[in-house]
């Protein structure tokens, strides 16, 4: 092993991805310990680094090249050490040159003092923040103004971030190609069109308002000219994530989902207003969609959808089968079992959507009107090779047995149904097709019943949802 060139010995450490394997190998030679040192390019640490920031600079010497660092504190308590504060990440900044990516999880000591360091880390391009209550958009603004690099920024329950003054400033930059604002109190829907000309830089942007607590700002109606009057160009957003949002009709994100030409992937999830004249427009631009996640309010958690032009229909569905020829995952989730959605998806509108697109992976949740009817049909889709059925309390063994005739089928999840027995899965055991079965929560499925229906076998029954 002396005799290696080094870049043998690096490629031998690229391919260990888990820290004890590189350490112990690292370990093995004083050669092979100075070779890791130089090598080393990531770092994880958290709770264990005591003293935080004697610890942390011996790690900055002793890995030069490091530029990718994760400090995660998640499940700290006083008694395991102080955590790591401003003065770590003054340390941080100085002594990691070639820092570029950096996230905080649960680092509660940390200000915005601390985060103003960062600025000096001018090869930064990515930052991560995930639950730092102690930063204010004053922090994230000055990371902005210093890190003319940032591509990737992700603000998750960050909640005293309140002024967006950070979102007009990297608006002005144009070099934003990834946001992920996740519960972030102070940050609203109408602020997005902040971003103004850096809309045409995203290719991702997830956004998600806390659905225990929405800020009423008042967008006025000058907030809402900027919306229509602003181009708002999309044409490189690959992924697009939106969460308990209010889709208000001609503003707001309404005028984002009809201009997403290279969209891939769509995930929509309580976003209230959403309707099929939303769906259609999108579809009809995003050529390129492989994915689609819907999950939709019943009509009992928003009575004010009775209004049948803000409700997503079968005309979606339609929509979505003529434009989407690559569509390879569709998810459908309605957020109430007891008080479905009755005047939404039909079997009908499924099924078609089923026939016209090469739907790989298909996830049904509380949908009430998915039967043995629409099972039959998936005998012929050819491409279906992940079949997710949650709540689908209509489908019985009759509808089960057929899963043997799936032509790709390989993985079949069955969670929180009523209808299903032991006897619909005695067909899977002498075909031996399936490499997994999970089976949750099914009150007339054993451990018996699934033992050899597939190659691998989860199966796990809490009948407590029932009561």
């Amino acid at each position: 092993m002396e005799e290696l060139p080094d870049h043998l010995v690096w490629d031998i450490f690229k391919n260990l991805h888990k820290t004890n394997d590189r350490n112990s190998l690292s370990l093995s030679c004083k050669r092979f310990y100075s070779l890791d040192n130089e090598q080393r390019q990531s770092l994880r640490i958290g709770c264990g680094l005591v003293p935080a920031p004697d610890a942390l600079l011996s790690l900055c010497k002793r890995f030069p090249n490091l530029s990718k660092v994760e400090i995660v504190y998640s499940g700290w308590m006083s008694k395991l050490g102080k955590q790591l504060d401003d003065q770590g990440l003054l340390l941080l900044s100085t002594n990691c040159h070639s820092l570029s990516d950096l996230t905080l999880s649960y680092c509660t000591f940390i200000t915005d003092v601390g985060i103003r360091h960062l600025s000096s880390c001018t090869k930064l391009s990515s930052l991560k923040l995930n639950f730092a209550p102690r930063i204010t958009g004053c922090g994230v603004l000055s990371v902005a103004v210093g890190c003319k690099k940032l591509k990737i920024l992700h603000l998750i329950r960050c909640l005293n971030v309140a002024s967006v003054e950070w979102l007009e400033y990297f608006g002005k930059l144009e070099v934003l190609e990834e946001l992920c604002i996740k519960s972030c109190r102070g940050v609203g829907e109408g602020d997005l069109v902040k971003l103004g000309t850096s809309w045409r830089k995203l290719r991702v942007l997830k956004f998600e308002v806390d659905a225990n607590y929405r800020n009423m700002k008042d967008y006025d109606q000058l907030a809402a000219e900027r919306w229509r009057k602003q181009l708002v160009l999309c044409d490189n957003l690959v992924e697009l994530s939106l969460v308990n949002c209010v889709i208000a009709p001609g503003r707001g994100l309404a005028c984002v989902l009809r201009k997403c030409k290279s969209l891939e992937k769509l995930h929509l999830d309580m976003c209230i207003g959403v309707s099929d004249s939303d769906i259609i427009a999108l579809v009809q631009e995003a050529k390129q969609l492989r994915s689609i996640s819907l999950r939709v309010p019943s009509d009992f958690t928003l009575p004010l959808l009775n209004n049948a032009t803000m409700r997503l229909t079968d005309e979606s569905l339609s929509a979505i089968a003529q434009h989407c020829s690559k569509l390879e995952s569709f998810k459908v989730s309605f957020s109430d079992g007891e008080f479905p959605s009755l005047l939404s998806f039909t079997l009908q509108g499924i099924i078609t959507l089923i026939k016209k697109c090469p739907i790989r992976e298909l996830s049904l949740d509380h949908v009430c009107s998915f039967n043995d009817v629409g099972m039959e049909a998936l005998c012929s889709a050819l491409n279906l090779e992940i079949l997710e059925l949650v709540h689908c309390q209509e489908v019985s063994d009759e509808g089960l047995v057929l899963v043997s005739q799936f032509p790709s089928l390989t993985v079949l999840k069955l969670s929180k149904c009523l209808g299903v027995t032991d006897d619909g899965l005695i067909p899977l055991a002498k075909t031996h097709r399936l490499e997994l079965l999970v089976v949750e929560d099914c009150p007339q499925v054993s451990r018996k019943g699934v033992n050899g229906a597939a190659t691998s076998v989860s199966f796990r029954q809490d009948l407590s949802w029932m009561y």
